[in-house]
């Protein structure tokens, strides 16, 4: 818990942290009981934007979870059609970001970016199912050097309007790498096309670059990880 707590900040939310700072120092000049729920805030916004290390499973065939969260939702779907990907329904593990969880996304799999589509929408709540299709959306597709491409997207939420994506197509990626985060609350779908399979359910939490969310039948046991 210390580690989660003491963790680095992630460089998007430095400009955040500051503004917050200056509001507070405004408001203990203004009234001083108004200056420490500034403090407050500023030290929430600094624990939202942390960026701690994880470690990742070094073993092919599976895919990690992408974000911190809670499993919403598992069962059939099919991609997002901005991805120009077949329209058949493979497995979908939907994962809710509350305001307290880590916002740092991470590559559920390692390979080449090969398709990233944002899409405009709505700010309907990220728990849920029609947020997917409603909501406004940043869909990315990760090719690895054997087997099928896997697809992911990043939603936004009631209260998260900003999706930071800075990984661009035909990047290579290795699993578990920073690749962006989703301010305030928010989303990730992963889809899992086979040979992969679900090993995760509804209910269960799970830790961005570690939780294994689908294996292939393929894989082999993990031996060890490695941070980043």
């Amino acid at each position: 818990m210390l580690r989660q707590i003491l963790a680095p900040i992630h460089s998007d939310g430095w400009k955040f942290i500051a503004i917050a700072a200056v509001v507070t120092l405004l408001l203990f000049l203004l009234w001083a009981p108004a200056g420490w729920f500034g403090v407050v805030a500023t030290l929430w916004i600094a624990y939202f934007f942390r960026d701690p290390w994880r470690v990742t499973p070094r073993r092919p065939g599976i895919i990690v979870s992408p974000a911190d969260g809670l499993i919403v939702s598992v069962g059939p779907a099919t991609p997002p059609p901005e991805l120009g990907l077949d329209p058949i329904a493979v497995p979908r593990i939907g994962i809710f970001l509350n305001l307290l969880d880590v916002h740092i996304a991470r590559a559920p799999i390692g390979g080449q970016l090969v398709a990233r589509r944002y899409t405009p929408g709505k700010f309907v709540s990220a728990n849920l199912d029609k947020a997917s299709l409603d909501n406004e959306r940043l869909a990315v597709s990760i090719a690895p050097d054997a087997g099928p491409a896997i697809p992911f997207v990043l939603i936004a939420g009631l209260v998260a309007r900003r999706i930071v994506c800075p990984a661009y197509e035909g990047q290579r990626l290795t699993i578990g790498q920073r690749i962006g985060l989703i301010r305030f609350g928010s989303r990730v779908d992963v889809y899992c096309p086979p040979p992969y399979m679900p090993v995760v359910a509804v209910g269960q939490r799970t830790v961005a670059g570690e939780t294994v969310l689908a294996d292939s039948a393929a894989a082999a046991p993990a031996t060890e990880g490695f941070a980043h």
